[in-house]
């Protein structure tokens, strides 16, 4: 989904409630919870978009397996936590990579083909 689009708010709490599969009652118990933060319209009206009913189908589920709402705010704090990490450890590893292939194209230079080494050779040591 484009990021911007699944972030424009420009569904009314009605039909927000629809998609999410909830009454409009609960997204404003959400919402007061600090669970959604939909956006406001200039008048205070409520707007949600794809991403906030994404988040809102996530709550729904998390109750619905008998999580109460301090319970699922804190597996939404730990998702987001882990997506966190996640693209840091993604990042590190591409550091890590790049580090490495420098490595490797500064040493090759110093690298000699076989065919090409010198070999002392000593008769009889002793």
């Amino acid at each position: 989904m484009d990021h911007d689009r699944s972030n424009r708010a420009v569904y009314v709490i009605s039909v927000a409630a629809e998609l999410a599969g909830v009454h409009p009652q609960t997204l404003r118990i959400y919402d007061r919870k600090g669970l959604v933060e939909p956006a406001r319209t200039g008048g205070g009206s409520r707007r949600y978009s794809d991403a906030d009913i994404e988040l809102l189908q996530r709550i729904q589920q998390l109750t619905n397996e008998g999580l109460n709402l301090a319970g699922v705010q804190r597996v939404l704090d730990l998702e987001a936590r882990v997506r966190k990490l996640q693209t840091e450890l993604d990042e590190a590893r591409r550091q890590g990579q790049e580090a490495v292939e420098m490595t490797r194209r500064e040493h090759r230079r110093d690298l000699v083909p076989v065919k090409q080494a010198v070999t002392i050779y000593r008769r009889g040591r002793r």
